[in-house]
């Protein structure tokens, strides 16, 4: 009742008219209550905290679109050159507080509302986190898009506005279980329709081809059904500038959303069966595509997306009076992996079917307007669609991709000749029993640059999976490091460390993060490291208290932290993790005073909804917790932790409080991370193989701040080569061979020797990941751990020079050098607009 009170008492100063865009205490104050009146229409006694985070929301996007018209407003008038970066995945976390970070207004914002009895996280906390991505991929897209702006790089993120986002995790008797992710469910503040700029998909049917009166061929796409893309436009600010750039998500609609016709002969489902079928394209994020169903639709939301988006980017040249023919030089377009990869035949097929442009040309403009970012050193994750399928779905697409095929394949044979086999491997259609279209190699021909997102794994792109288009088209690659927005990941997520470090060396940091090597002359300050102790210890406070709210399980702030956070695949070896945590175990279990440092190993990350294997490693890391958390001869030396639904919101307390970064992957499968530099950023030290951004992390804290172990990518496949026997392994290491036989022999499943038997075959069996191989080494790397954070004035040296030599991986410093380097974009500054200005522009 007291913030009833309160609230009441400035209910009497609401005035009609209010400040859209004032920044002062009072002018927030003032807007929050407009808002709750206005557009929650409430008053304080009914008001819930949702009411109250949405009234705050409002008031932060009013001081957001001012930037954002602003900043459209100038790109339009100069017709500036803009990315546009396609992404099926943007994984954007809570805008609230970021917002409130940007726009520089975060503790005035925190002061109005704690002057109204209200707790800034509290509400934050009512923020629904939009899942609309899997995990890194559509972390980097929204890292990117944070950079774009903040660098005032002409931007346009371009995805699916998914109405049910990845799949909240619950953890039932140890085994992960899917729930709806009902992100939209209160709405979502921060995005503004635009239905007027809809637009019109096709599917299915097919191509009628006639000659035109001077002979050329033209070609009518008859579709069976029209899909409606709705756009959805999310402003996205820069820290502390004017800049404001959008993110655009599609949301597909049925043209006609009810047949009266088909109603009023009594068939009321077939009369909304247009609408159900046209909405689902874009009901949930990434279907389990195990099925043919699940592959159609997963191929509908792509092309849907990438149709839309062009479609958009030709009506913009059209309002800025852009000829076709500079399409390119108006619009670079960045591919994020190979989900977007059809747009190269669809900027073909709009071009020449729709503005009758001659191939070649329309050729190429397409080769200069595409770049392509390569996620994945796994040949089985290169995207390839069944020909037949992608003919049903998609028939005018196809017949164009064949005759980029010709053509290609042309220039291929003419630059090596009477090398078939080369030629097979390029084409873009896989020959090999059922033909498929890869999507990668389509990718490739169309773009005009080809990068990696780590040096090694460029390198490996170079020398293996994309090996054949390097040696044709050398001159398309480079490297680009990926990066992680300073913003999110250390201002709103560490404030601790953040005012430690700003009080040290002064602000500019956030926006430079090659700032942070001034920190090294502060490594052997007692009176810094002694403030960097403590801003870790209560950041380890606040997570044991979230893995309390959680999981009901205490945990100590004095242990160490040994934290794998990320998606759960088996090449990311959360198994060999769990592995390790059995051997401390039966060797705590046979000598319980053995030479142990307190320790709580903390997992986190989803399976996908289809990977058997995956949840089973789920549920043996949670068994293993089970019984190690419950046994009180080990006096709690050592706990195990899963974190349920990892997230955005959840690494933002995660990654602060890390003392121990995993990053164990088999070297040569990941092909950079981010994780690994958010957590070094925050001062957590690294065990790590030599994989991804592994490498460049370790050469930049120096070797001596990295916890090295395992095989390198050569000895990998050397010891493939040379015939892999894992039984080996398990037979000859008397430690392995006890963990393995407590598993298999149902220690930690009651009993039940079956449970786990799928995963001890396929480690005994063929180790496709070479877990059994980098177990011992793994094991004496993290004895070194143990002995290391004994020293812990050493540990914070050490933690401390991890986060001061990691400003190289910043996104700003990816996008500069995308910028630079492949897109040629400029930054354009961005100036308010008045009320005169919209005024004048208005009678013009």
């Amino acid at each position: 009742m007291a913030v009833d009170v309160r609230i009441f008492n400035l209910f009497k100063k609401i005035r009609v008219e209010t400040d859209r865009t004032g920044l002062t205490q009072d002018a927030l104050q003032q807007a929050f209550l407009d808002n709750l009146f206005y557009n929650q229409a409430k008053f304080p006694t009914l008001a819930t905290q949702n009411d109250y985070y949405m009234a705050l929301a409002y008031m932060v996007r009013d001081r957001l679109l001012h930037r954002w018209i602003s900043t459209a407003a100038e790109y339009t008038a100069k017709g500036s050159r803009t990315v546009a970066y396609l992404s099926a995945e943007f994984l954007m976390g809570p805008h609230l507080g970021n917002n409130l970070i940007n726009l520089g207004i975060y503790d005035d914002v925190k002061n109005a509302m704690e002057e109204l009895g209200l707790d800034i996280d509290e509400l934050q906390r009512q923020e629904e986190e939009p899942g609309l991505g899997n995990g890194g991929l559509g972390r980097l897209a929204a890292c990117f898009l944070d950079s774009m702006a903040t660098l005032e790089i002409p931007s346009l993120g371009y995805g699916i506005r998914y109405e049910f986002g990845i799949f909240d995790q619950e953890i039932i008797d140890g085994w992960q279980v899917e729930k709806t992710d009902k992100w939209l469910r209160f709405g979502n503040p921060w995005e503004i329709a635009r239905p007027e700029w809809s637009v019109e998909v096709k599917f299915g049917g097919h191509t009628k081809h006639h000659l035109s009166d001077s002979g050329i061929d033209q070609v009518q796409w008859v579709p069976a059904k029209t899909v409606l893309g709705i756009p959805y436009d999310t402003p996205i600010l820069g820290y502390h500038v004017n800049t404001c750039n959008t993110l655009r998500l599609w949301r597909a609609e049925a043209p006609e959303s009810f047949d009266f016709e088909i109603f009023n002969r009594g068939d009321y489902y077939g009369a909304v069966n247009e609408k159900v079928v046209s909405e689902n394209i874009t009901k949930v994020l990434y279907p389990n595509d195990e099925q043919i169903q699940g592959k159609e639709l997963r191929l509908q939301q792509q092309y849907f997306f990438t149709s839309c988006s062009l479609q958009d980017m030709l009506r913009i040249i059209k309002v800025q009076e852009i000829p076709l023919s500079r399409f390119h030089e108006k619009f670079t377009i960045q591919l994020n992996d190979t989900h977007p990869a059809v747009a190269v035949s669809e900027l073909m097929r709009l071009l020449v079917d729709e503005h009758n442009m001659p191939w070649q040309e329309a050729w190429g403009i397409t080769q200069n307007t595409f770049a392509y970012t390569n996620h994945t050193l796994m040949p089985e994750a290169l995207e390839r669609w069944p020909l037949e399928m992608f003919q049903k779905l998609l028939p005018r697409n196809l017949e164009i991709i064949l005759e980029i095929n010709k053509h290609f394949l042309q220039q291929v044979r003419k630059k090596f000749p009477n090398d078939d086999e080369r030629v097979s491997r390029m084409s873009l259609i896989d020959e090999f029993g059922e033909r498929f279209v890869r999507m990668a190699n389509l990718a490739c021909a169309g773009s005009y640059a080809i990068n990696g997102v780590a040096g090694l794994h460029t390198e490996l792109l170079k020398q293996d999976v994309l090996k054949d288009f390097y040696e044709f088209s050398p001159e398309k690659f480079r490297n680009k490091t990926n990066g992680v927005t300073p913003r999110r990941w250390m201002v709103l997520s560490n404030p601790g460390l953040t005012t430690l470090i700003t009080d040290t060396i002064g602000d500019q940091w956030v926006k430079d993060l090659d700032e942070l090597k001034k920190l090294e002359t502060y490594a052997d300050d007692a009176a810094f490291c002694q403030k960097w102790q403590t801003i870790k210890h209560n950041n380890k406070v606040k997570f044991a208290q979230l893995v309390k709210s959680t999981t009901d399980l205490t945990i100590d702030p004095d242990s160490m932290y040994d934290v794998q956070v990320k998606r759960i695949h088996e090449y990311k070896r959360q198994h060999l993790n769990i592995l390790h945590v059995i051997a401390l175990y039966l060797k705590l279990k046979a000598n319980p005073n053995a030479d142990v440092q307190p320790r709580t190993f903390i997992f986190g990350g989803k399976a996908a909804p289809g990977y058997h294997m995956a949840k089973l490693i789920i549920k043996l890391i949670t068994s293993v917790g089970e019984v190690v958390n419950n046994d009180a001869a080990i006096n709690d030396l050592i706990k195990v932790v899963y974190l349920p639904n990892f997230n955005v919101s959840n690494g933002q307390t995660v990654y602060p409080a890390a003392d121990l970064s995993e990053q164990i992957s088999t070297a040569g499968k990941e092909a950079s991370g981010t994780g690994n530099m958010k957590f070094s950023l925050n001062g957590a030290l690294t065990i790590g193989t030599l994989d991804g951004a592994n490498v460049e992390i370790r050469e930049e804290v120096g070797e001596e701040n990295f916890f090295l172990f395992g095989l390198t990518t050569q000895q990998v496949a050397q010891l493939k080569q040379s015939g892999y026997r894992p039984e080996d392994y398990v037979r000859n290491n008397d430690v392995l061979f006890e963990v393995v036989s407590s598993i298999r022999d149902g220690f930690f499943s009651d009993g039940n020797g079956e449970m786990f038997h799928p995963l001890i075959d396929t480690l005994l069996g063929h180790d496709p990941y070479l877990v059994m191989a980098d177990f011992q080494p793994y094991v004496d790397c993290q004895a070194e751990v143990n002995n290391v954070y004994k020293d812990q004035n050493n540990w914070t040296r050490m933690s401390i020079l991890n986060a001061a030599r990691c400003g190289k991986f910043s996104s700003d410093r990816s996008i500069r050098e995308y910028s630079e380097d492949i897109w040629k974009v400029k930054p354009v500054p961005i100036k308010l607009l008045s009320i005169e200005d919209m005024k004048a522009d208005i009678l013009q």
